[in-house]
């Protein structure tokens, strides 16, 4: 019995975590259970749910994902990376997810001022996807020092 109590207590937490998150805002995203349920469907398989990446895969976002706005190029990589730019989403539920991802996997990296994406920035930049260069890319952004600088917080984040 005291197990399924404990399960309740989790539950109600993680619904009331949900629900404040949504009450509180993200920048960006107007609807944050379609942006979740779409990380579910397009993202997590490759990335994990807690977006930790694979060993021999996908890169990990947890922590990581929002340092790329410190350098430059990195914005635009985000957009433009295989998997986000080829996705069959629409530029406005795409720039949501985005937006969700920075804030729900890296927030403490999103950087003051940041400017959430929009859907016709979105539109421009997955006209150019990044394709067999895509991981020489990200190792240059990674390898800028910039990135390893840790962002201050955005306001509202």
């Amino acid at each position: 019995m005291r197990g399924v109590a404990f399960l309740i207590v989790i539950g109600a937490a993680s619904v009331s975590a949900l629900v404040a998150a949504q009450v509180a805002g993200i920048a960006g995203v107007e609807n944050p259970n379609r942006a979740h349920i779409n990380f579910v469907l397009k993202c997590q398989g490759c990335h994990g749910a807690d977006a930790a990446g694979t060993l021999n895969g996908s890169p990990a976002m947890a922590g990581t994902v929002a340092k790329f706005l410190g350098v430059p190029e990195g914005r635009e990589y985000l957009a433009r990376v295989p998997g986000v730019a080829t996705t069959a989403l629409d530029n406005t539920q795409l720039a949501e997810l985005l937006n969700w991802t920075l804030d729900r996997f890296d927030r403490e990296n999103i950087p003051a001022g940041f400017k959430p994406y929009s859907a016709d920035e979105i539109g421009l930049l997955r006209l150019r996807p990044l394709r067999t260069e895509a991981a020489a890319f990200r190792q240059r952004l990674v390898a800028d020092p910039a990135f390893q600088h840790t962002g201050e917080q955005a306001p509202g984040h």
